[in-house]
């Protein structure tokens, strides 16, 4: 049967102009008709965590550290610290752990500052780590 249409003439219009091979190609590429919707499938099925209480031993542990952080801040001391960072766009976060040179206190603002700029808030903070710390909090 395709034999019977193969070497036919291929009709081009005398009043229309041919179309480009991209035009062409772009009437097959697929449509998306809600626009955002994948997006919005994606953002709904990522995870958080949510902010774990901390018990009083815990809290007079870490209450301890950053207060004896504060009297070593001169020597710029490194540190690993565990915060939980709130999500932007929904409830809950994530706890994540960085690690850098204490610059400063911010007493104001209740920041501990690195060396790097980073500002970690010490309401977020779930542990601090150091060589500091070896033998005292153990």
């Amino acid at each position: 049967m395709y034999e019977d249409i193969l070497n036919l003439p291929h009709h081009v219009s005398k009043t229309r102009p041919q179309m480009s091979m991209l035009d062409r190609a772009a009437q097959f590429s697929p449509f998306a008709a809600l626009t955002g919707y994948d997006d919005a499938i994606k953002e709904t099925g990522r995870l958080t965590d949510e902010k774990i209480e901390m018990d009083e031993d815990r809290k007079a542990a870490l209450d301890m550290k950053q207060a004896y952080l504060i009297e070593m801040i001169d020597e710029q001391p490194e540190i690993s610290i565990t915060y939980f960072l709130p999500d932007t766009k929904k409830s809950g976060g994530a706890y994540v752990t960085v690690t850098g040179n204490l610059k400063r206190f911010d007493e104001y603002e209740r920041l501990l500052i690195l060396t790097d700029g980073k500002k970690i808030p010490m309401y977020d903070i779930a542990d601090i780590e150091s060589d500091l710390f070896r033998g005292m909090f153990e």
